[in-house]
């Protein structure tokens, strides 16, 4: 291996925790338009782990090792050609948080340096830490698109199933930032939690779509104007919405629905260039209106047990890698 190498979380075969190793790989140089971040944080989500248990398909053409994690912050190390239309001014040593995908030459976030499109990146604003940063852009990102999806004008109800969770969270209080009245799903330990993130009505989530819409149902008779589906429930989540609401899904489920329900897979390739709208999300956090949940880091070199923890359930927030 010629030139400079750096150290990466990869998989070499598709499998359970145990197939994330320490790897070492080329540094990767930007090209115009692009930045280069030395990674000091990098979130671990649920797409995280699906991409360890099945790599990515064979028609992508990528060869092992695999890099997860679709967000990450750190400090700028190089800038390409940022020259190109709409592309930010970054410097090196400027802090920064950005989302990355995986699914490319490059890998994913979990890598000491990632090369990312200069547009992709928001400033980490003074008082916020790598870690709690990086938990912010994809999971944020999604929640915006949702919302956008969905559509609903202030004072619609907004339904938030696998509400104790990072994406649930945000979800929460986007959707009062937005002047939607949030009906949120917790079990007994997390009902205090829900109702602190600014849930107006908290009912029981179950793991039985039927009493999970039962719930949603008994606070809400006629259904939610809308509802994000962060627990996954897909089409059990169908019965919790009105009769011609929408439903945000986050797994790429897309219907068959019923009773004129739309349907929106919420995909955040399509939102691999929004660096302008991280940093809208930064500023709510810095005005107090998003807060950022960390659950504990973890070095990088111990991946493994990160993806052991969040797949045993119970994890509030994200745990984020360390390089």
């Amino acid at each position: 291996m010629n030139g400079p190498t750096m150290r990466a979380v990869g998989v070499r075969e598709p499998g359970g925790p145990a197939a994330l190793r320490l790897v070492e790989l080329p540094v990767p140089e930007p090209g115009p338009g692009e930045i280069r971040i030395r990674v000091r944080a990098a979130a671990v989500n649920p797409t995280d782990t699906v991409y360890r248990q099945l790599g990515p398909a064979p028609e992508e053409g990528l060869d092992p090792p695999w890099i997860p994690g679709m967000e990450l912050a750190g400090t700028v190390d190089a800038v390409g050609d940022t020259s190109v239309a709409g592309t930010a001014p970054w410097s090196v040593g400027d802090r920064v948080m950005a989302i990355v995908m995986p699914r490319r030459r490059h890998g994913g976030a979990y890598a000491e340096q990632v090369v990312v499109p200069a547009d992709a990146a928001a400033a980490i604003p003074d008082g916020i830490g790598d870690a709690e940063a990086s938990t912010l852009p994809m999971n944020g990102l999604t929640v915006v698109s949702a919302l956008a999806h969905l559509a609903l004008p202030p004072g619609a109800v907004l339904g938030v199933t696998g509400a104790a969770g990072a994406v649930g969270g945000y979800a929460i209080e986007l959707g009062r930032a937005a002047g939607l009245t949030v009906v949120a799903d917790a079990s007994a330990a997390d009902e205090e939690l829900v109702a602190s993130l600014g849930a107006d009505v908290v009912v029981r989530s179950s793991r039985d779509p039927r009493e999970e819409v039962a719930a949603f149902r008994a606070a809400v008779p006629g259904g939610v104007d809308g509802l994000l589906d962060a627990a996954v429930l897909d089409a059990g989540a169908l019965g919790i919405v009105r009769d011609g609401g929408a439903l945000a899904t986050v797994r790429f489920w897309d219907g068959p629905a019923e009773r004129g329900i739309r349907v929106h897979p919420v995909r955040v390739r399509d939102h691999l260039h929004d660096g302008a709208g991280i940093a809208r999300l930064a500023d709510l956090v810095v005005r107090g209106r998003l807060t950022l949940r960390l659950a504990g880091t973890v070095p990088a070199a111990e991946a493994a047990s990160a993806h052991e923890r969040l797949e045993a359930g119970g994890v509030r927030g994200r745990l984020v890698l360390t390089f």
